[in-house]
């Protein structure tokens, strides 16, 4: 769900649209600089810029996403990954 004050702001935007949310990955470690990608101890550590890891400096996650619905201040998407309750930081159009 949106922040209501933001209605005007996401009025425009229709099913079928591709946008990319943008979040703060508030769960993320921020001193984390080396990883396992994907958590598998069997792959060789990498630095967080070259994975797709949520631990990183700062967590801002990228995610395009195509819209599937939108109903009062409820904007229903598909293909995002993140946790409930992640703070969405801006939408912009794939131009």
């Amino acid at each position: 769900m949106l922040d209501p004050s933001l209605t005007e702001a996401f009025r425009d935007l229709h099913p079928g649209d591709e946008v990319i949310v943008l979040t703060w990955l508030h769960q993320a470690r921020r001193d984390v600089l080396r990883v396992h990608p994907r958590s598998d101890p069997a792959n060789p550590e990498q630095g967080v810029f070259s994975t797709r890891s949520p631990d990183r400096p700062n967590p801002i996650g990228l995610h395009p996403v195509r819209v599937l619905e939108v109903e009062g201040e409820r904007v229903r998407v598909s293909g995002l990954e993140a946790v409930d309750g992640t703070p969405v930081v801006d939408v912009k159009p794939v131009i």
